[in-house]
């Protein structure tokens, strides 16, 4: 689980060095700006290069205190519509986001949320979540669930009761 950010002649340096790996999915924050995440691209070019937004332990008073204007919605949708003009081709973002970043950037654009949970499960250090069905209906394409599955006491009839929420069962 790569996630790269830094300057564009590092950023491009890590790239090259994983190419050999031929990943489906190279993750940059979008906060690293248009040059760092052309930089990902132009190295990877059969490679995603998805744009991490603003991410999902974050609140807006996190946002404040680290000099980010705005809400946290309005802050995703500014850098997944920057990080989508820089070449990315996936954006990662909140269940609280989705929807809005969707019609930000339309259809093509593949969305990865994290900070899914079923109902009634702990956020733990999450701060935008909704469940697996709410975030695949406002436009999600995959979903990113870690400690739901995880950190359960039984990990496969965690996995199997969120397949059913997903699947209206």
């Amino acid at each position: 689980d790569l996630k790269l950010h830094d300057i564009p002649n590092t950023v491009a340096g890590a790239a090259a060095a994983v190419a050999d790996l031929t990943p489906d999915i190279l993750t940059v924050h979008a906060s690293g700006g248009p040059e760092m995440i052309r930089a990902a691209v132009d190295k990877l070019p059969q490679t995603l290069v998805a744009g991490v937004t603003v991410l999902t332990s974050l609140s807006a008073q996190d946002l404040d205190l680290l000099g980010v204007a705005g809400t946290p919605i309005d802050t995703v949708r500014r850098w997944a519509a920057m990080a989508v003009a820089a070449g990315a081709k996936a954006l990662v973002c909140s269940p609280a986001e989705v929807a809005a970043v969707r019609g930000e950037v339309g259809e093509a654009i593949m969305l990865i949320t994290p900070g899914v949970r079923p109902v009634g499960a702990d956020a733990g250090d999450q701060r935008r979540i909704a469940t697996a069905p709410q975030a695949l209906a406002d436009g999600a394409d995959l979903l990113v669930i870690g400690r739901p599955i995880t950190a359960a006491p039984d990990p496969a009839q965690a996995a199997a009761t969120i397949a059913a929420e997903i699947h209206g069962h």
